[in-house]
């Protein structure tokens, strides 16, 4: 898992560095993370994923009130209390599972940590929602191979990527604030993605960013004070960007480093920005 966590990671800065232009230095705790992806997982991780029954619903299990930091969990799920975590958070382990975050903050290691706050890992019909916060993870919410993901009413701080998907579908990210990450959400080879009505601020390359993704929906939400707004890359296709307020950053909109938007067929309507390459997609510019 970790090594699928991580190659996805590494392949979706790799590309913004090479198509944005921005040099990421690596770091000791980066390399260390890199390494650490190569080691075979851990036989407590592997056998507690392997106990949990793929066709597990959420209806026969009981409900879990007080995880652990590292649990394997399904079905309904409310913190208590909050976690302070050496490691990842929660691993969803079953299709209809539930997590309320109820008040309480779930906290990693360090955004360098190679940690993940959530996992998602190939599950269906997900809802992971608040109010909480989910802060000190390289990945505040990995969904990974999954279907209908939805992320609602939470706070994502002080993570390398708050909002990480890959290789999933419909994943609805809504009315969240997101703020102070390196990367606020971040889609790698997903399809048909919905962002509405979330606050992403002070994220430090990019506030929204799509690499080869398609027919997402981003629309209503205020994206301000990062290197890019909003970045997609050339391979991204038939996503739909309308009625975003895309504000003070070095590049509010960005379609492939300025690739006419018909070519990869993207769609930008009624966006309230400065600054965009190509130039055009503002309102009135």
């Amino acid at each position: 898992m970790k090594r699928t966590i991580m190659s996805y990671m590494v392949a979706t800065i790799l590309s913004l560095t090479a198509v944005i232009g921005l040099a990421i230095q690596p770091t000791a705790l980066m390399a260390q993370a890199q390494t650490q992806t190569q080691q075979t997982p851990s036989p407590t991780a592997a056998s507690a994923l392997a106990s949990v029954p793929a066709s597990a619903s959420a209806a026969t299990i009981t409900p879990i009130t007080s995880p652990a930091c590292g649990e394997v969990v399904q079905g309904s799920v409310n913190l208590t209390a909050n976690l302070n975590c050496t490691g990842d958070g929660l691993i969803v382990g079953a299709d209809n599972t539930v997590i309320n975050l109820n008040g309480y903050t779930l906290t990693g290691p360090g955004q360098q940590s190679s940690k993940v706050g959530i996992v998602v890992p190939n599950n269906d019909n997900i809802m992971i929602s608040g109010p909480g916060v989910i802060k000190g993870f390289q990945a505040g919410i990995l969904a990974t191979g999954s279907n209908n993901v939805q992320i609602k009413s939470i706070i994502l701080t002080g993570n390398e990527i708050a909002v990480f998907t890959t290789g999933s579908t419909n994943t609805q990210v809504q009315e969240n604030i997101i703020k102070n990450n390196n990367l606020g959400v971040a889609s790698h080879s997903s399809k048909g993605a919905s962002l509405m009505s979330n606050l992403i601020t002070g994220n430090e390359l990019a506030g929204v960013t799509l690499v080869n993704t398609h027919k997402a929906i981003i629309a209503a939400n205020n994206i301000e004070g990062g290197q890019n707004g909003l970045f997609l890359d050339a391979q991204s296709s038939e996503n739909t960007i309308n009625m975003n307020n895309v504000l003070h950053n070095v590049i509010d909109l960005n379609n492939a480093n300025g690739l006419a938007p018909n070519i990869n067929v993207n769609s930008f309507a009624d966006n309230n920005c400065m600054v965009s390459n190509p130039s055009g997609l503002c309102i009135g510019r």
